[in-house]
């Protein structure tokens, strides 16, 4: 694995291996010895071949692979491990004594090739680790891999935002291109990685002021990779189908109420028929991929681009719900996940947001604990309004990580609580709230009151609330089994808040290290570089390197600046 260092301001190829710590493990249990081995599949780009590798590196093993261009050659994939003309039989024989074989894009493997796999399995004395794409055509003998029961299958998901922003958060990205590119992408990493690549090599990520970041704002560069992902699209001959996909592309972000003078409802229907489009319940149509409707305006031509897009659209009353619809939820105790897909399609064209929209955000996102986010939100208010008082509020509470202290709402209020002062909140909470609950379990010391009011914190989307409540559990509980649980989801919760800082989080987090990481971690805070890390500690640069890169994961932070915090307040 290459050394990897996370304060770097660009994303060299290829990306360091991020998350999926589990299933590094699962693989890593079944493909050791007196196992049968495992078969991971998933749909292309989600990162398969990756985790195999970094499950097998260091091990003896013998790798194939199949290949579209072979798929008429019998064993044309173990070309190279068997001689000419060799049969089925013979070629089992040959291979037993290979201790792991690794079979890459299963799906692609040729009859022979397949069969020989499938031998392999039911013959058990080679272990196999094999990787297939899902949602194509394979071969029967590998599909029955799993199917028959011969191997276990792992079926991989797509890589958790929080492990994807890690990533981007390496390349200086600011969090609304990571929610952007993450959104479009839908776990398909080498779409990413081509993307992002792109925008760097193109110029198309520009500085965002008052930070080291860079943000994407404007068109989708379409890149061969998008031209392949947009082929369902592109190749759409049926009357009226590419009329309507770029109709409704040109639409967007609104939903467009069915009208047959307007669309083509024939064309429509074959489109939903082939997941190309979605209808909700009021009749509002748009595109089911994110990624389809910026490639289709992007490849329109100027003209065609101009006729459809119409007359200048006024998405003031649209925002102006979207903002109600989130002053609502916050008022509400409540800040799960809400369509809002107006404002973000303002802030990905670079058009300017409305200062009260735009602090709304930040603090819904701040609440939730995406503090990173709502920063982001209140800078982009700030573009079109540098004094606002709501935007500049909004930052300086982020950077403080609660609310002001000072304010006469229920946030404020509960400031207290979170401060581990829950007398100074007696009274002042609504009654029966889980703001109230978290108080006066808080004042009685109550462990187990601690996590049910965290857990009732999490289901109204306060993850960062939830996070501290978790935390001031351990303190307080006498069982240790019960104290571990309770850090364990502290510290979960805490790493999908962005690397938030908070007083009840002090602590919490240097405890999920080794020996050895804490060691390390503590040195790179005082400000030692990996190469004085290293000679100090007698390691090689690499090893310093890949035990930070580890610690980052686990602390969930991409910030080397963080460190100093995260140790001083252990």
């Amino acid at each position: 694995m290459r050394t990897y260092e996370q304060d770097a301001k660009t994303l060299e190829l290829p990306w360091p291996f991020t998350g999926r710590e589990d299933e590094l493990e699962l693989v890593r249990g079944a493909s050791a010895g007196g196992r049968p081995g495992i078969v991971v599949t998933g749909p292309a780009g989600h990162g398969k071949t990756r985790l195999i590798t970094e499950a097998v590196r260091g091990t003896e093993h013998t790798l194939v692979t199949g290949t579209p261009q072979a798929q008429g050659l019998p064993f044309a994939a173990f070309a190279h491990l068997l001689p000419d003309a060799v049969s089925l039989h013979r070629a089992v024989r040959i291979l037993s004594g290979v201790r792991l074989l690794v079979v890459d894009d299963a799906q692609l493997l040729d009859e022979a090739s397949a069969a020989l796999v499938h031998q392999l399995a039911v013959h058990g004395r080679t272990r196999l680790v094999v990787a297939a794409v899902d949602g194509v055509p394979a071969p029967g003998a590998v599909s029955r891999l799993w199917t028959g029961e011969l191997l276990p299958r792992l079926a991989l998901a797509p890589l958790p935002f929080e492990d994807v922003a890690q990533l981007l958060a390496a390349a200086g990205l600011d969090p609304l291109t990571v929610r952007r590119l993450h959104r479009m992408c839908g776990g398909d990493l080498r779409l990413l990685r081509d993307l992002v690549v792109a925008l760097g090599t193109a110029g198309r990520l520009t500085p965002v002021p008052g930070t080291d970041e860079r943000a994407w704002r404007g068109a989708l560069p379409v890149t061969a990779a998008v031209r392949e992902r947009l082929a369902p699209v592109l190749e759409r001959s049926g009357p009226g189908e590419r009329d309507t996909l770029e109709r409704l592309a040109f639409a967007e972000p609104l939903p467009v109420p069915l009208s047959p003078a307007e669309l083509d409802v024939e064309a429509l229907e074959r489109l939903e028929t082939d997941g190309l489009v979605h209808v909700d319940d009021r009749g509002g149509v748009t595109l089911a991929h994110p990624l389809h409707g910026a490639a289709l305006r992007a490849t329109a031509g100027r003209l065609r681009a101009r006729r459809l897009a119409g007359a200048p659209r006024d998405h003031g009353p649209a925002l102006e719900a979207e903002r109600r619809a989130l002053v609502r939820r916050i008022e509400q105790l409540d800040v799960r996940p809400l369509p809002t897909p107006v404002g973000e399609w303002l802030v990905a064209e670079g058009a300017s947001l409305p200062a009260g929209y735009a602090a709304v955000r930040a603090r819904f996102a701040r609440l939730r604990g995406d503090v990173r986010d709502a920063a982001a939100w209140a800078r982009a208010g700030l573009g079109g309004a540098p004094e606002d008082a709501d935007c500049l509020a909004e930052l300086h509470c982020v950077e403080g990580d609660v609310e002001s202290s000072g304010g006469a709402d229920v946030y404020a209020r509960y400031t207290a609580v979170r401060l581990g002062e829950p007398e100074r909140a007696t009274g002042r909470l609504p009654a029966g709230s889980v703001f109230a609950r978290h108080a006066e379990a808080l004042a009685r010391e109550d462990g187990a009151g601690l996590d049910r009011a965290a857990e009732g914190l999490a289901e109204r989307g306060f993850r960062l609330f939830a996070a501290e409540a978790y935390a001031q559990a351990v303190r307080v509980h006498r069982d240790p089994r019960a104290a571990r649980m309770s850090r364990t989801r502290a510290v979960a919760l805490a790493r999908r808040c962005q690397g938030a800082r908070t007083p009840a989080l002090a602590g919490l987090v240097l405890g999920e290290l080794t020996a050895r990481q804490r060691q390390i971690v503590t040195l790179a805070a005082a400000g030692l570089s990996n190469r004085e890390i290293a000679e100090r500690l007698t390691l090689s640069v690499r090893t310093v390197g890949n035990h930070l890169y580890s610690a980052y994961t686990r602390l969930g932070t991409g910030d080397r600046g963080s460190l100093p915090w995260l140790c001083e307040s252990a």
